[in-house]
Order: C-alpha cells, then structure tokens, then sequence
C-alpha cells in the first residue's frame, strides 16, 4: 500500500495553476485580435477580459458564448462505468459560467472524443446530459461524436453554452461597494474541479483501483466522488430574471467557484470594484473532500485554492435584499445563506471549517 507525500499541493498532481492561468491570458489575446474583423456588423465582440464568457453585440441584447468540459473527472466515471450523471457536471460548468454574466443560457452544443465509438456509452452520457438540460429549460441542438483512436485514451467531453442577455441587465460587478453581503449556494462532494489531485491521493494511499475501496455510509471513494454537481442556472435567473422578465434581486457579481477555487474566482468578480471580503461562515466542505484533506496532509490554504469547498456559488447583493435572495433560492432547492460582507480593504479573508484563517490579496 502507497501513502500520499505530506502537504499534496495541486501541482504534485501536474496541474500548474499559474502556467494555466499565463496560457488563458495568452489565448485571449489571440481570440481579441480577431475582434476587429466583425467592427460595426451584427455580432460585434465586446473585450472583456477576465470574464466568464464571450459577448456578441446583436443590437439590442448580447448573445453569450463560453465553453468548459467535465475535466478529469470523467475518467473516473469511465473507471467505474458509470455515465449517466456526468451529464450534470457538463450542464453547471458552461451553464452556470454564462448565468454569471446576467446570461439566460438557451443552449449547449457538445463535443465528445473517444478512442472507439460505444453506442451505450453514449447513450448513458447523452441521456444525462439531456435530463439536466432539461430540468433548467437548456436545449441541445447539435453535437459531435469524433473516434480518434490514437489523440485519446479515454472520452473527452466538452461542450458551448448559449445565452441571451439585455444590455441593461449584464450585472455590473463594478458597483459592489462596502456592506454588501455574500450569499453563498451550497454544492455537493466538489463539482468537476481539482480531480487530478483527488485522484493522485486516493491513488497514492490505495492504488490504482481505489475508486473501488470503501469509504463510509456503505459508499466506495468512486461513488461519493462521481456525485453529480449541482447547476445553479436556473435557481440564479429566478433571481436575476429570464431574458424579458423583470429582476426579482438585484444582484452585483456572482462567482461560479470552480478551478482556482474561492479566492481565485471570487477575486475576478471583485476586481472591478477594488474591494474585498470577509468570509467567516461559508458552508462546509463535504465530509469526503475533509477526508482527503487529511490523507494528503493538503494545506487549509492549497485545498481553499483548489476546490470550492463546500460553495458552488457565491453572490453578492445589497444587504436589504439578502433574506428575500435567499427564500428565493431555497423555493428552487438550492441551499443558500449568508457567508460574509464586503470590504473597502481589497483582500479576501477566509475563516475556513477548521478555524483556520485563509487571506488573498
């Protein structure tokens, strides 16, 4: 039996967060130099860098374009033969990035690679992914199965978000100011982030069929780590309205915690107004991600950087409207509550479940 090295950080699992973030940087440039092409014609892009997605300039309204993919956490869903729920975690990566712009998203075009073409294992993928479309009034209207027996090993799964959005309703992050307050969405075990590292300490400590070992509750690692993530799409726009609808909250920012965790995504969000936070009750993370925590002795500060920990999502909105905010999301199942308010000071402090304290500048 193998043992995890002490204090796992996300790069011994050959994620480098930085070069990641160098290379989105890079690759925007290259997207933003083709936006003079389309200067004055329907579609004009609009720079927006840092953002969660792309916007065409249709006149009235902006259509909203993003792409995401399950990352590797549909190799363990391949490990375990067991594909009907990743669908979910396909739906909140690009859906849920869009509803952060004020975006209703409309549809999701996707794009699945595989060594050898399964006609049930595509079934099992597509039918998931149509059943969490579904449920948030999402369509699919194409997609494309490639075989590509020698460029992968296993399926990569990606997919297009599309969303419509009114120009006065794009959510101005740049006017959250001092008081507001920071509602944060519960999620599940941890959305579809930071499974390199999972992988890598469960396979350190139990081999390479760990996904098979128990773990509690009668449940293997496998299973409580292909719990499917939430998506939030349609709980947040009963906040912020459809497109045509009126808005029910007035919401400034909303971060969608995925890769880089709370002080890396909630940090794009209050970029534009020059503030901070202070987080002292966030929701605490799943007790499985605790436990993992512990068998790769990752550091309080490593693990708030590289998974959600517990919060999907994290809203900001005026502090008169919280508790209305809050009714409206649990009328939609969504467990919310209030975690924090926003500072002058331009740092995000962090109170962490153990007591620990987390601050990012």
């Amino acid at each position: 039996m193998r043992y995890a090295f002490a204090m796992t950080k996300y790069r011994d699992s050959g994620v480098d967060v930085e070069a990641g973030d160098r290379a989105s940087a890079a690759a925007y440039k290259h997207a933003a130099s083709t936006f003079a092409s389309r200067k004055g014609m329907i579609g004009e892009p609009v720079y927006e860098e840092n953002g969660y997605a792309g916007f065409l300039d249709m006149g009235d309204y902006y259509v909203v374009q993003s792409d995401d993919s399950t990352g590797t956490k549909i190799d363990l869903a391949f490990a375990m033969g067991k594909l009907d729920t990743l669908g979910y975690d396909l739906t909140a990566m690009v859906a849920d990035d869009a509803v952060c712009t004020g975006a209703e998203p409309i549809s999701i075009s996707n794009t699945l690679d595989v060594p050898k073409v399964d006609a049930e294992q595509i079934d099992a993928l597509l039918s998931g992914l149509a059943k969490a479309c579904s449920e948030q009034k999402i369509v699919v209207p194409a997609g494309e199965i490639a075989e590509v027996p020698h460029a992968v090993a296993r399926g990569v799964w990606s997919a297009t978000v599309i969303g419509v959005v009114e120009k006065d309703k794009v959510l101005k992050p740049g006017t959250i100011k001092e008081g507001d307050v920071v509602i944060a969405l519960q999620d599940a075990v941890a959305r579809s982030n930071g499974y390199s590292l999972i992988r890598k300490i469960l396979n350190d400590r139990f081999g390479e069929k760990w996904y098979n070992e128990k773990w509690k509750h009668g449940k293997t690692w496998g299973e409580i780590f292909l719990t499917p993530s939430i998506v939030y799409s349609a709980a947040i726009l009963s906040l912020i309205g459809r497109f045509g609808e009126k808005r029910a909250i007035n919401v400034k920012g909303i971060a969608h915690v995925t890769g880089g965790g709370i002080p890396s995504k909630f940090r794009r969000v209050l970029k534009k107004s020059g503030t901070g936070a202070t987080l002292t009750d966030l929701f605490e993370p799943h007790e499985a991600l605790k436990d993992i925590i512990a068998i790769g002795e990752v550091t309080t500060e490593e693990a708030y950087r590289t998974w959600h920990m517990g919060n999907g999502m994290l809203i900001v909105v005026p502090a008169d409207e919280a508790e209305k905010a809050i009714e409206l999301l649990k009328k939609q199942k969504i467990a919310a509550k209030v975690a924090g308010t926003i500072t002058k000071d331009p740092v995000i402090k962090i109170t962490a479940w153990n007591g620990d304290e987390v601050a990012a500048s």
